[in-house]
């Protein structure tokens, strides 16, 4: 009898990546979820193997999945999106029997607050001083220019730059704003998944050539321990079991330093998973209990992406109540 997984999030760059690669395991029946009945990913899998969920943000997401567990006889559950995560990680025991294979609740709400990650991470000595607008930043004596930008909140959304003294005074104190020293060099990607004993298996640093909607669409895997280091100690300072994506930049003297970390499968994971450390099959079999590679090496690859279509017949198309093709139905 084969492991029975949910996918969630699946029109999503992360969804597809973890979807296909957990198609290529005959162990597993792989069962693919979004709110969009248009989610690219669903029609990856087999007609009878997709469902559609509210969203994550919605009362009835977590119970949507506790009954499709039930009806699908569900053993394993991977969201791949940020706001599902946050609903459903406190309340993981809904899920049961089938696992939620997330990282803890503590690690989730550090990774998603950036003041709380600077300060968990400050030890390591790779996190950029970070302090909250007002009061705390003005009392600082910044090299300028310095940074800000919302203490939550994911992507550019709300960043600026701090000019001067002047520019620092006038932030504004009601949009929870943080500042940190400005991290001016080149930015990468490192994938890490750690295992039961947070013990890091492997840490794949990317570069970000080409980025679209914050997605990176080309770039390499690299070997530089440094990256690789300073990941790894900013996963074992969150705490983290399974995985996410730590986003490094280098600061003014080239050394690399924390942006922010994704608690969750990169949209560019296919590179990672193409460079030999396939991490949803990892993820799988380490929240299944069975053992996992104390070590993953990984090659110095490169990809670039391109659009690909799915195509269907149009009777296939699941109509659902949360998606922009309503209207047009």
């Amino acid at each position: 009898m084969t492991t029975r997984v949910l996918v969630t999030g699946a029109g999503g760059p992360a969804g597809v990546a973890v979807i296909r690669s957990l198609l290529k395991r005959s162990d597993l029946t792989v069962f693919a979820a979004d709110m969009d009945g248009w989610a690219s990913g669903l029609y990856l899998v087999p007609a009878e193997q997709r469902r559609l969920v509210p969203p994550g943000r919605d009362d009835d997401f977590v119970p949507a999945l506790s009954r499709l567990v039930a009806e699908d006889q569900l053993d394993l559950v991977i969201s791949t999106v940020d706001v599902e995560l946050l609903a459903v990680v406190d309340r993981r025991d809904e899920l049961a029997p089938a696992i939620l294979a997330a990282p803890s609740a503590e690690t989730l709400q550090v990774s998603l607050d950036k003041l709380a990650l600077a300060e968990r991470c400050a030890a390591t000595g790779r996190a950029p001083r970070t302090v909250l607008a007002g009061p705390d930043a003005l009392a600082v004596d910044w090299e300028f220019p310095a940074f800000a930008k919302p203490r939550q909140g994911a992507g550019s959304r709300g960043i600026r730059m701090v000019q001067d003294r002047a520019a620092l005074e006038a932030l504004p104190l009601d949009e929870g704003l943080i500042v940190q020293d400005l991290l001016p060099g080149e930015e990468y990607s490192v994938d890490v998944i750690a295992d039961a004993s947070g013990s890091v298996v492997a840490a794949v640093p990317r570069t970000r050539a080409r980025v679209d909607s914050g997605v990176a669409i080309a770039g390499r895997t690299l070997h530089d321990p440094e990256l690789q280091e300073t990941a790894a100690a900013v996963a074992e300072a969150i705490g983290l079991v399974g995985v996410a994506n730590v986003q490094l930049r280098r600061d003014r003297a080239g050394r690399p330093m924390l942006l922010e970390v994704n608690p969750r499968f990169p949209g560019a994971l296919p590179l990672t998973i193409a460079a030999g450390v396939d991490i949803p099959s990892l993820v799988v079999d380490l929240f299944l209990g069975k053992a996992i590679p104390a070590n993953v090496p990984f090659a110095e690859i490169a990809t670039v992406r391109f659009l690909e279509d799915v195509i269907i017949e149009v009777d296939e198309v699941l109509e659902s109540a949360h998606a922009g093709h309503q209207d047009e139905l």
